[in-house]
């Protein structure tokens, strides 16, 4: 089938990375191959207002970044301009990261794998590294992680060993930004954006499980409709 829109997959591509071989596969399975994947270096977002041409943003995994703040000028430009965005495993972390800098003006906010003496450390080492790791998680109601499965939990795969601090947790719950899925201890796995079209973070990696994926459908699903939108209007 004939690519419909751009998809932009911000990070630096891998051939090892099992992730970086997954996402497009999971976005041609999700869009009946209607998503033209195009791999975006971090250290080439610049501005990030040449992402502009994108029907939608995926921050995919692969810590470190050769260049974080493209990251994080990326994460920015999606939730300004209300592109649709995924984020998954150390694209949970940035967009945390990019919230807490520019929302909640915690500029010290960092990850603790690129700054061990960081003063704010509000991504660290998990106590148990979840690599390979496939696990329950729980789904808030009327989320978009709710609607996009059909049900209120699944199992999903992790490959990551930093995570949320949970002695700045409080520091992020409220305003927009909302916790939408926990695992069986109550950690945060997953986020979403109160008011953004589609804006969700996850710790785990729903690229590696079985495709069709529902939640990258449902991205899918959002991009095609912002695509619509602005086609529409122009």
């Amino acid at each position: 089938m004939h690519s419909s829109y751009r998809v932009g997959l911000i990070g630096d591509f891998n051939e090892q990375q099992r992730a970086h071989r997954a996402i497009p596969e999971a976005l041609q399975a999700a869009s009946g191959g209607a998503v033209e994947s195009v791999w975006v270096a971090s250290d080439a977002v610049g501005s990030g207002e040449s992402l502009a041409e994108f029907a939608g943003l995926w921050c995919v995994p692969g810590m470190p970044y050769r260049s974080a703040e493209g990251v994080l000028r990326a994460i920015r430009q999606a939730r300004m301009t209300r592109t649709p965005f995924l984020g998954t495993s150390a694209g949970f972390q940035y967009a945390l990261i990019e919230y807490a800098r520019n929302v909640l003006g915690l500029a010290a906010a960092e990850h603790q794998k690129s700054n061990p003496k960081a003063a704010l450390p509000l991504i660290s080492p998990l106590g148990c590294a979840l690599l390979g790791v496939k696990a329950r998680v729980r789904f808030s109601g009327g989320s978009i992680l709710r609607k996009a499965y059909g049900k209120p939990e699944g199992i999903e795969e992790y490959r990551c060993s930093f995570g949320l601090n949970n002695r700045y947790r409080r520091l992020l719950e409220g305003q927009n930004l909302m916790v939408t899925a926990v695992d069986d201890q109550d950690e945060i796995r997953a986020v979403e954006l109160d008011g953004h079209p589609f804006f969700v973070a996850t710790l785990f990696q729903p690229e590696l499980g079985a495709q069709p994926n529902p939640l990258v459908e449902a991205f899918t699903a959002s991009c095609a409709r912002s695509l619509g939108a602005v086609r529409a209007a122009s």
